[in-house]
């Protein structure tokens, strides 16, 4: 249940790259290297490729569900914040310095 959930987050806030400039040339260079193998071998490239994008994609997850990890873990270590407290802080040291400037 947890790992569908990490994976919906990684669909939804981990983006590839662009590199269309790196995504021609591949798709250059595949085309290129496709055309001069017979049919047994462009299935081999073939398989080669998917593996490779099955391989890419879970590197992604892991290295996102890594990051979550963290930041989980760095969250838990901070204290919460209050605004309303941080706000009576700086009040109580504005009194302070109010109070030590008046003269008796």
């Amino acid at each position: 249940m947890m790992h569908d959930y990490i994976k919906a987050l990684h669909a939804r806030f981990c983006r590839e790259p662009e590199l269309q400039k790196v995504r021609a040339e591949l798709e250059r260079s595949y085309r290129e290297i496709k055309e001069r193998l017979d049919q047994q071998d462009q299935e081999t490239l073939l398989q080669l490729a998917d593996l490779e994008n099955e391989l890419r994609e879970e590197t992604s997850l892991t290295s996102f569900i890594a990051g979550f990890q963290l930041g989980i873990g760095i969250a838990g270590e901070l204290e919460p914040y209050s605004f309303e407290d941080e706000e009576e802080k700086r009040a109580t040291e504005r009194a302070k310095m109010r109070c030590s400037q008046v003269k008796i």
